[in-house]
Parts: structure tokens; C-alpha cells; sequence
């Protein structure tokens, strides 16, 4: 199954297309292949989250989770389960404050 190729120009400083000739040539592969492998590397690694961003969130969301609504804990059930209720029979009978 042949890889269908696009041509694609774009503009890098000097500094960055020595490094990307140089580990092309260390490699001994095509500099378009070097690209393609640093993008899919690139791409893989930008998905992931760091540790400390990691943290970051996971402090964001307790601290979320740590604030209390200001509506009573009994106003907050009964919509639930007026909602459950509408749910069940097609959608709300009238609009949610």
C-alpha cells in the first residue's frame, strides 16, 4: 500500500535546518522523512500532559469540588429528580430557575 506524498513548503530559520540536516545525515535517511518522524514524535508527546500540569488540574478540580453550592442540598435533590422525572416523560413541564 503506497503513502500518498503532499508537497508542503515552509519557511525555517538556519539554526534549525542544521540540526534537521545533520540528524538526517546521522541517520542516513531523507530530510522530509526526518521531519515526518519529528512530527509524529511531536504529536505523540503533545497529547500527553506533564507531571506538574498534571498536578495543576487535578489541584483545580478538588478545589472545585471542595466549594459548596449555595443553593440547600434539598433545593439541589428536588431538581434532580424533577429533571429525572421530565426525563422520563419527554422534557421539562416548565422552565429551570
Amino acid at each position: 500500500m503506497a503513502i500518498h506524498m503532499v508537497k508542503f513548503t515552509f519557511t525555517l530559520d538556519e539554526a534549525t535546518i542544521q540540526r534537521l540536516t545533520e540528524a538526517a545525515a546521522r541517520r542516513r535517511i531523507p530530510k522530509s522523512q526526518a521531519v515526518r518522524e519529528a512530527i509524529e514524535d511531536f504529536s505523540v508527546k503533545e497529547v500527553r500532559l506533564s507531571l506538574t500540569e498534571r498536578h495543576r488540574r487535578l489541584d483545580a478540580f478538588k478545589e472545585f469540588l471542595s466549594v459548596s453550592s449555595p443553593r440547600p442540598h434539598a433545593d439541589i435533590k428536588r431538581e434532580i429528580a424533577e429533571i429525572r422525572r421530565a426525563r422520563r416523560h419527554g422534557g421539562r413541564l416548565h422552565r429551570a430557575e
